[in-house]
């Protein structure tokens, strides 16, 4: 595993992931949400996020976790490994709640900083609807891929996984 892309749900534990197996693989870790924000909550323009996808994923060696599904098209082609955190959204609400509490006002490490850990209602209401939305546009995106995705549906089998590595 050389370019490596990890999806799921938000609060699935994508970037806890990365940063071990980034590790263990020795591979430079890009999260998206630091890409895919500027401080104060901006959005980084959508032009000069491609752009600097484009760039990371032309490169040899590299670990991206995080959907934006909008940027799938340039990720997946040249990603070896696909890791799905394809776990229940019961949980990811969960720990998207104590992500909260444990990190409301300070920066998370994998966030841009100036970009406080909030509450947002809308945030937690796209993952309470991950099912109908994000999820069949994901499913989408992967076809065709099927051969490089490591679908893992719960911590129990991700913990599996990485002991077999």
């Amino acid at each position: 595993m050389q370019r490596v892309l990890i999806i799921g749900p938000c609060g699935s534990g994508k970037s806890t992931l990365s940063r071990e197996l980034g590790g263990r693989l020795h591979l430079p870790i890009y999260h998206m949400d630091h890409l895919g924000w500027l401080p104060g909550w901006v959005e980084t323009d959508k032009h000069e996020l491609r752009e600097k996808l484009g760039a990371l994923v032309a490169t040899d060696r590299w670990l991206i976790e995080g959907n934006y599904g909008s940027t799938l098209d340039l990720r997946l082609p040249r990603a070896d490994a696909i890791i799905y955190l394809d776990f229940p959204i019961g949980l990811c609400l969960w720990r998207l709640m104590l992500r909260v509490f444990r990190h409301r006002g300070t920066t998370r490490p994998d966030m841009t900083e100036g970009c406080p850990e909030r509450f947002d209602l809308e945030f937690f209401l796209y993952v309470l609807f991950w099912n109908r939305g994000p999820r069949p546009r994901t499913e989408q995106a992967l076809e065709g891929h099927q051969a490089k995705i490591i679908r893992l549906r719960g911590p129990k089998e991700l913990k599996r996984w990485l002991a077999a590595l």
